[in-house]
């Protein structure tokens, strides 16, 4: 009996994460959550396409993660988990759906390190080219996932300051803009609202902004890593219940108001804010007569980049040991490291995927880039395929705690009519990629994913299920 129970101990411990985070980690990761690389460089060519319309483009998006981040809040407070919206996935749709989903995320994010890798491998040859790209993304790779291998606390300090970075770009970048479309800013090409409508607001019909609508959804995932990152801190109902409530004014000021401002300021089609690498941002400094407007951006991004990167390696290496802990991975994936909390076999397994994509470049007859494209193209939809999920598990969980009269700290608005209109809407946005040659090869190639999961968890649990109980 006492060698079952020392046994019993010892796996409970060797489960157990640091409780470490501070509320400025949270705060800050709440903050900038939503910040990366897709608004600082891929908004350029969603205004490229949409026109000055393509701010109704991300307020429709805005509007979705608002109402995603209400839903995955009322659930996270009820009951904070490192799994997050998976585990409540298993317990409200079924074991098939928080595996599958799961897996998917985890795949999602070790995908996007190595692609956030190139990036910023890309950006330091641009300043240092006698270097080779290739040693730049290796290096960037060791270096930054290195920071989750020590005590949690870590990797919040280092967010914290790569947050607080872009922040104060954003606001600045805010204020700026503010002053030239108020005539108040001293130098410069352009000011005022002029080509809000100069060349019409929706050049390219509402078509276009329905694609770019599609394409935006995408940029907004990441919001909800701070209810993934609260079971690490003390008091998680609470941080949650101050990250969602954030959300609004987050999304409101730093990606549709920092977008109205660009379209004010820069005509749509300028055939620099489509190019690739540029931005609309560092177009729209350049034009306001900001001197070495290339080399802040290029900060600013590498910064941003390296952010994403550590939250991606901190969001899949948790992912994979709530998998484990619920018996969907490997059971050696959810040991911790003795005095740190820290899941070391996860962080191992995440980052090897991000290493060997990062050996890609330095093969003769292999290019990066495809590669690197290919993975991402099995990631295309999941952003979807998870706020789908969210809101299906909301809508199951929500009348089961009041089924047994919970105290629901964090209630989701008009529930369950707003609940159905999300569904409804992710639904549509689905079948309507399925039809656009843009996003078709998104479509197939992540639903071949999702099926070869989603049949991987099936022959698992079934295998599972067959096991003598010992």
């Amino acid at each position: 009996m006492e060698t079952v129970a020392a046994d019993k101990a010892k796996q409970t411990h060797e489960s157990q994460l640091s409780a470490s985070l501070k509320s400025r980690h949270l705060t800050m990761m709440s903050i900038a959550g939503v910040i990366g690389g897709a608004l600082f460089v891929g908004s350029g060519s969603v205004i490229h396409s949409a026109g000055p319309a393509a701010v109704l483009a991300y307020l429709a998006g805005g509007i979705l993660v608002i109402l995603i981040m209400r839903m995955l809040g009322e659930m996270a407070t009820s009951s904070p988990d490192t799994g997050s919206f998976s585990t409540y996935a298993e317990r409200a749709v079924g074991r098939w759906a928080g595996f599958t989903i799961g897996w998917l995320y985890w795949w999602f994010w070790v995908i996007l390190m190595a692609w956030e890798a190139y990036v910023a491998g890309t950006i330091l040859n641009g300043w240092f080219p006698e270097v080779s790209v290739n040693v730049f993304v290796l290096a960037t790779t060791f270096v930054l996932i290195s920071i989750n291998f020590f005590n949690v606390k870590h990797y919040g300090e280092f967010e914290f300051w790569f947050a607080l970075i872009k922040v104060v770009a954003i606001i600045c970048f805010l204020v700026v803009c503010s002053m030239a479309v108020l005539n108040l800013w001293p130098t410069g090409e352009v000011s005022g609202f002029g080509n809000l409508t100069a060349q019409g607001f929706m050049p390219n019909g509402f078509e276009s902004v329905v694609v770019a609508i599609l394409g935006v959804m995408f940029a907004f995932l990441g919001a909800e890593i701070v209810t993934i990152a609260a079971s690490e801190a003390k008091d998680p109902s609470t941080q949650i219940v101050k990250a969602t409530n954030s959300v609004v004014w987050r999304v409101c000021l730093f990606y549709i108001g920092s977008i109205f401002l660009i379209v004010c300021l820069v005509p749509w089609n300028d055939p620099l804010m489509a190019q690739s690498g540029y931005g609309s941002y560092r177009r729209t400094l350049e034009l306001l007569g900001i001197p070495g407007a290339e080399w802040v951006m290029n900060f600013v991004v590498l910064t941003s980049v390296s952010s994403c990167m550590i939250s991606a390696h901190y969001t899949a290496s948790r992912m994979l040991f709530s998998l484990s802990t619920r018996g969907d991975a490997p059971s050696f994936f959810k040991i911790t490291r003795t005095g740190t909390g820290v899941p070391v076999y996860a962080i191992i397994g995440s980052c090897a995927v991000a290493i060997i994509c990062a050996l890609i470049n330095f093969s003769e007859t292999l290019r990066p880039k495809d590669v690197l494209d290919t993975l991402m193209n099995t990631t295309g939809m999941i952003a979807l395929l998870v706020y789908l999920v969210i809101a299906f598990s909301q809508l199951r969980m929500r009348r089961k705690l009041e089924a047994e009269g919970a105290d629901i700290r964090l209630k989701m608005w008009l529930f369950p009519w707003l609940t159905y209109l999300v569904i409804a809407f992710i639904v549509g946005s689905l079948v309507t990629m399925a039809f656009v040659e843009e996003y078709r090869v998104l479509v197939i190639s992540t639903g071949i994913a999702a099926a070869f999961v989603v049949v991987a968890g099936v022959v698992v649990h079934k295998r599972a299920a067959r096991r003598p109980v010992r």
